[in-house]
């Protein structure tokens, strides 16, 4: 599957992989700070997420992490006014702007559909503000099609070139939207998936043994260095049973 084999960590259910998800981002980015570093971690959207993010707020205040020195990105976003409860910008920063004291300056969302530019150049500027940025984590989610950020199968953003992309008609709603390119994903240090319930089981199982990246965007997925599933058991139960086996709770 490209540079890195991935790593899968099975849990019993998505509080579950939701808990797993945020004492993992803590621990790891307290290891990156105690080398001196700043983490460059791109955000996802989702259910899963969300609750991870919640589980951040609450606990991420006591933690070893210095938020102020975290560079926050995201690897997709509705292309809908700033205010627009489907952000994953505005929901991801309800949560963890205040509690976490984040810096502003060193929080990059992709732009709104009001900020007075259209979609092509939002995707311009983005591109722009990343550069050359690799990411030491980047949180994916999935889809049950197997989309990853906003990369739909057998459709124009699966092809795409470039960093940031344009996205239209996308078969998930609203129809316009700015994503990552795999090229940029899969120069992360780290891609860590965030995946639960029995709808992404056929589409897990198609990502990680191997279908192609055009038909399953998330199987095109594999970063430099560490790529991690943390999965609860609905969605992994049509992996084989070596790969469960391998998973751990």
């Amino acid at each position: 599957m490209g540079a890195t084999s991935p790593e899968i960590l099975l849990h019993a259910g998505p509080d579950d992989v939701a808990e797993a998800l945020a004492a993992h981002l803590m621990a790891r980015l307290t290891e990156f700070q105690r080398d001196f570093r700043i983490p460059q971690l791109a955000l996802t959207g989702g259910r899963i997420a969300t609750r991870a993010y919640q589980k951040l707020a609450n606990d991420g205040p006591n933690s070893a992490v210095d938020w102020s020195r975290v560079e926050l990105w995201w690897g997709d976003e509705r292309f809908v006014p700033a205010d627009h409860a489907d952000r994953n910008a505005k929901q991801a920063l309800n949560l963890l702007a205040a509690p976490l004291a984040l810096n502003p300056e060193r929080v990059h969302e992709m732009p709104a559909s009001d900020g007075g530019l259209d979609l092509d150049q939002a995707a311009e500027a983005y591109a722009r503000e990343l550069g050359d940025v690799s990411f030491s984590i980047c949180l994916l989610g999935m889809g049950p099609d197997g989309h990853v950020a906003s990369i739909f199968p057998e459709h124009p953003s699966s092809y795409a070139e470039g960093n940031v992309i344009a996205v239209r008609s996308s078969p998930k709603p609203p129809p316009e939207r700015t994503s990552l390119t795999l090229a940029v994903i899969n120069r992360s240090q780290e891609v860590w998936f965030v995946v639960s319930g029995a709808d992404k089981a056929a589409a897990a199982k198609m990502a990680l043994l191997g279908a192609g990246p055009v038909q399953v965007p998330a199987a095109g997925v594999s970063a430099v260095e560490r790529t991690l599933w943390l999965m609860d058991r609905d969605a992994a139960a049509e992996l084989p049973t070596d790969l469960q086996q391998r998973g751990r709770i």
